[in-house]
């Protein structure tokens, strides 16, 4: 794995609510909610007639409807704080996780959301039509927003697997760009000063190397002659 995956870069980044509230994962998480609410809440206000279930009463399926929306209802909520919590995570194995428990549970929620429309369609096809009228609204708008949940979580669980698959992204280390190759720590030093070029020329020295007549002239006895024997 990157060293870098999921977020191992310095995290801490500034919240911004304006663009918290234009993630997609959060717009869809407030949908789940928004859903759940209208689920569990359709239910319990009108699914009742005399101790007895709406839906053919069976109370198995109003049971059923108002348990998985009030679990979605406050998965919904926790989901929606992770999200605002995740961008201060330094973890890359709490990050990892935080991801790998968002896919798993909005795909088991899809999938619970799908079986409650199918339980609620199934027992509502069977009840005899409530006098007059009561609950028929909220009884159907269960229905219906059983099955519109199930594609919100789905969406949800979708955002989750491109953002596990990702690993290495700005969502999970905006706050950290690097050299992938570099070494933590590592320090760059600046060259060494270039040194004379070892091909440069010497200087002629300050004094001639010429013959000894060009430093004494003709005439000048030179203290330095040899004697002559």
């Amino acid at each position: 794995m990157n060293a870098l995956a999921y977020g191992a870069g310095l995290a801490g980044s500034q919240f911004n609510p304006i663009n918290f509230v234009q993630r997609p994962q959060v717009i869809l998480r407030v949908l789940c909610w928004l859903f759940a609410v209208i689920v569990f809440g359709c239910i319990s206000a009108e699914g009742w007639i005399e101790d007895k279930c709406s839906y053919n009463s069976n109370s198995n399926a109003c049971n059923f409807g108002v348990g998985i929306g009030v679990i979605a209802f406050l998965l919904s909520i926790g989901f929606i704080v992770l999200e605002g919590m995740f961008e201060n995570i330094s973890s890359v194995k709490i990050r990892r996780r935080a991801v790998l428990l968002d896919l798993a549970i909005s795909a088991i929620w899809g999938f619970m959301f799908f079986v409650g429309f199918c339980y609620l369609s199934d027992a509502w096809r069977k009840s005899n039509y409530p006098k007059g009228g009561y609950g028929v609204n909220n009884l159907r708008a269960a229905i219906a927003f059983s099955f519109f949940s199930i594609f919100v979580w789905a969406g949800c669980a979708f955002l989750a697997f491109q953002r596990y698959r990702q690993g290495v992204d700005s969502t999970f280390a905006p706050s950290y760009e690097a050299d992938p190759n570099a070494v933590p720590g590592d320090i760059q030093f600046g060259g060494y000063p270039d040194g004379p070029d070892i091909n440069e020329a010497y200087q002629e020295p300050p004094f001639s190397t010429g013959s000894q007549s060009e430093k004494f002239p003709p005439g000048t006895s030179n203290a330095f002659q040899q004697p002559t024997y």
